[in-house]
């Protein structure tokens, strides 16, 4: 059973897999099942996670990566959040006690993976009010934390230093500060993917229910803000060098602001 589970949405990401999963850190591989998902590639997503897998440089802890990481193929291409709700399921069915979010694509930092587990694992270890009476991942105002998620913009310069384009951070920049409106907690970049969650938020989930289109990660982190968890963020590096996103950026605003329009509603 291992501790961390990572599920890794892959669509034509041939060029950059092999990068990605070599950045996950030794000591994350050690105690991680890695799951990429291919979301009914066109290129050879297949074979770069094959040859990565083959690499006898590609050891931990003298298992071969075989042992830490599968392989899962959509035959055809059912969108992004297909593929998180089949992460979480296999992420749940593994028994680990986080389960991670990495895209396939090179764009969030595999290599600060650790960060944002220990940042789970120490809240999860800690008991509220430093209780030992009390449930573990129980902060000290009485919220069980949620998810860690990364932000490129907790560092003042960061995304436009990472070659966001001028788009991505006008829009948003704008989304999230009519969300932080809406919700109870305020966060700075509420539209990064690189989000690692606490399982045990993750069981009271209906993944039947949830989007199946790339807004299903703000579903989730509004989920978590109205039913009174924490929600944490760390920094993380902007990484953009011109690849093809496959991001709606209109419908995807539009479904934003709906859920926004809706959570404010309920208030």
């Amino acid at each position: 059973m291992p501790d961390y589970f990572i599920f890794v949405p892959a669509y034509n990401v041939s060029a950059t897999l092999a990068d990605v999963l070599g950045r996950i850190p030794p000591a994350v591989m050690e105690r991680a099942e890695v799951l990429v998902i291919d979301d009914g590639s066109k290129d050879d997503t297949r074979g770069t996670f094959e040859m990565f897998i083959a690499d006898k440089e590609c050891a931990v802890s003298g298992k071969a990566c075989a042992d830490h990481l599968q392989y899962e193929r959509f035959e055809r291409n059912l969108g992004y959040g297909a593929v998180v709700k089949r992460g979480i399921s296999e992420g749940l069915r593994s028994g680990a006690k986080f389960i991670a979010c990495l895209h396939g694509d090179g764009q969030y930092p595999a290599e600060k993976l650790d960060e944002f587990f220990a940042h789970l694992e120490s809240a999860r270890n800690q008991p509220a009010n430093g209780s030992c009476n009390e449930p573990a991942g129980v902060l000290p105002d009485g919220g069980m934390l949620a998810l860690v998620q990364g932000s490129r913009r907790l560092v003042p310069g960061a995304a436009r230093a990472g070659n966001m384009p001028l788009h991505k951070r006008l829009g948003g920049a704008f989304l999230t500060a009519l969300e932080n409106l809406a919700f109870t907690q305020k966060l700075t970049d509420r539209h990064s993917g690189f989000i690692v969650y606490n399982a045990e938020f993750l069981k009271t989930l209906d993944l039947a229910k949830l989007s199946p289109s790339f807004d299903i990660d703000l579903e989730i982190i509004s989920i978590a803000d109205a039913r009174g968890y924490r929600l944490a963020e760390l920094p993380i590096p902007t990484r953009y060098a011109g690849e093809t996103s496959n991001l709606n950026a209109v419908t995807y605003g539009l479904r934003v602001l709906r859920q926004t329009w809706r959570r404010f509603c309920l208030r």
